[in-house]
């Protein structure tokens, strides 16, 4: 279990590094220059191996479970804070691709100092900000062995920092429930999430009196049929629902860790938080060791990075 900080969050970091230069292009454009490696240029116009927002508040939320050890909001958000104003956790020293929903969150912050209150709760701030960073709280979750009720309820609140929608909460719920299913069972990678998806929906049954924001998940409840899914019928836009059901996709079509994040950056649109999520399981399951060793090596700051994430 020591190697799963790096295994996901380096995981996380490559996939948004790939899908970097995609983003926000169409299906169609993407389909006519199709992502075969780490590429540079593109949308920011940035050297290969760069990453954006996904990558910086995912680190920004590691950061501050190294050095203390425990969940606390204030700090996770004055991490926030440094990477908004002053480019910490970021590749070139400046804060980019900024979320709206995030921006929103963060200034809510400085003005008031309340973190349980910053994240929106409207359903327009039902977009993938929160679930691109959430591997660390994840995995924390995980490595203290925490039973469901806390997990998620720390889940939950790392979530709502930015996005306090209860649909987004449960995207991450169901994330955390994958994430510990791939490192504690055995078996094909579309086995675990299915396991980790069916603990997952048996726990908000019981947890939400109210099913209609766990309805829109729906398509995830059985894998097996939703890996037949076309493509065409598969959104990567940034809403959460779509973000989190074209991660599974990618994940459950493809057999190596490569394939998988390649096929969730092809898909275009929100490409790097796509790749991101994905890369994150993936990096679970298939471990470090499975990631391209030209992909690692482009990473910027790579090493930095992984000194980060022995925990």
């Amino acid at each position: 279990m020591k190697s799963m900080w790096k295994d996901g969050v380096m995981g996380v970091v490559i996939g948004d590094a790939l899908g970097c230069p995609m983003q926000f292009k169409s299906r169609a454009e993407v389909a006519k220059h199709p992502i075969t490696g780490m590429r540079g240029n593109g949308t920011f116009n940035l050297p290969a191996g760069s990453w954006t927002d996904d990558s910086s508040l995912t680190l920004a939320l590691l950061d501050s479970i190294k050095r203390l050890n425990t969940i606390d909001l204030h700090d996770i958000m004055d991490n926030f804070v440094k990477w908004l104003d002053n480019g910490a956790f970021t590749p070139f020293g400046q804060a980019f691709d900024i979320g709206r929903g995030t921006m929103w969150a963060i200034k809510k912050y400085k003005i008031d100092k309340r973190p349980e209150k910053c994240g929106g709760t409207e359903d327009w701030n039902n977009g993938n900000g929160s679930l691109m960073r959430i591997m660390p709280a994840c995995l924390f979750c995980v490595d203290k062995q925490l039973n469901d009720d806390d997990a998620i309820k720390v889940i939950h609140q790392v979530a709502s920092l930015t996005h306090a929608h209860i649909r987004s909460n449960i995207a991450c719920g169901l994330y955390y429930f994958m994430v510990k299913a791939i490192l504690e069972n055995d078996g094909a990678l579309l086995d675990r999430l299915q396991t980790g998806l069916n603990h997952g929906f048996s726990f908000y049954k019981h947890f939400l009196a109210n099913q209609a924001n766990v309805g829109y998940y729906d398509r995830l409840q059985n894998l097996n049929i939703f890996a037949n899914t076309p493509q065409n019928a598969i959104k990567s836009s940034g809403y959460v629902v779509d973000t989190l059901e074209a991660a599974v996709w990618s994940l459950i079509n493809t057999n190596s860790f490569d394939s998988a994040l390649l096929l969730a950056v092809n898909l275009g649109d929100d490409s790097d938080t796509v790749a991101a999520i994905a890369g994150g399981l993936a990096g679970l399951f298939y471990g470090y060791d499975a990631i391209p060793k030209d992909w690692l090596q482009a990473i910027q700051k790579r090493q930095w990075i992984e000194t980060l994430c022995y925990i």
